[in-house]
């Protein structure tokens, strides 16, 4: 597949015990834009209640500038649509995988084989002039066509994974600022896609992909993705594997805020 485009490089999914399992994913190191966010006690106020609409416009736009990221007006509305549908994970779709084989040391799963189905996607690359950046503009543009930006003109609806395509130099020593973000559409709406209003956004069809994929658990900062790429790839040479593509996912299954965060890093195996 074309790594410069919006289709996938890598693939999305979740964790489980067997064939057809789901996942979640937000994005890293973006406090205020996960879904997981959007539905706990950070968007309550000093009071205890649930913010209004400019305290969540606001508070994004608090936490925004900590990743020199500017969070515009026009955020208002998708703000307030993704809170008030997504209070709870029974509100979310998620994603379907089955799982091919698994690799374990004592315990810990050293890396995860997954198929993925054929699927449309909303994607957009980014090209900012930082890797936090790309991710978090590339993102408030899915959620514009979420929340009603798109040829339907209502919300579509959360699915999870959003997915972070990922790319590096040669030696995977450094992460570029050139990033493609993607939501899956619903499966109410994978027959015939709504049409983004935004034309940076395209509708792909991304055929079934099989990953690899690691855990890990923390932050997921450049120097982590970096790390975790390395370790992902030490362990998949020392099990023979080969034909693996030079792009990557990260993939995270917990509120961006949490401690103890888990996350994935993805390798997408060469058709």
């Amino acid at each position: 597949m074309d790594q410069g485009g919006c289709q996938m490089s890598g693939g999305g999914g979740g964790r489980g015990e067997g064939p057809e399992q789901t996942g979640m994913i937000t994005l890293e190191d973006l406090e205020s834009f996960s879904e997981d966010q959007l539905s706990d006690d950070n968007n309550l106020d000093e009071e205890g209640k649930p913010m209004e609409d400019d305290q969540l416009l606001h508070y994004w736009q608090d936490v925004a500038r900590g990743h020199q990221v500017e969070v515009s007006e026009e955020m208002a509305e998708p703000i307030q649509q993704l809170t008030s549908n997504n209070q709870g994970r029974g509100n979310r779709e998620l994603i379907p995988f089955t799982l091919l084989a698994r690799k374990e040391k004592c315990g810990e799963v050293l890396w995860e084989k997954r198929q993925y189905k054929k699927g449309h996607w909303a994607c957009v690359t980014m090209r900012e002039e930082t890797y936090e950046q790309s991710i978090c503009y590339g993102f408030m543009k899915l959620m514009r066509y979420i929340c009603q930006q798109n040829s339907l003109d209502y919300y579509l609806g959360m699915t999870l994974p959003i997915v972070t395509v990922v790319r590096t130099n040669e030696n995977h020593s450094v992460i570029s600022n050139d990033v493609t973000v993607a939501y899956f559409l619903p499966a109410e709406h994978q027959a015939q896609p709504p049409q983004p209003h935004d034309n940076e956004i395209a509708i792909e069809i991304w055929p079934a992909t099989t990953v690899y994929t690691r855990p890990f658990t923390g932050p997921t900062n450049e120097v982590t993705i970096v790390n975790q790429i390395n370790a992902m790839a030490e362990h998949l040479d020392s099990s023979g594997v080969n034909g693996v593509n030079d792009s990557f996912i990260v993939a995270g299954y917990t509120n961006p805020a949490h401690i103890n965060r888990q996350n994935e890093i993805w390798f997408l195996e060469r058709p």
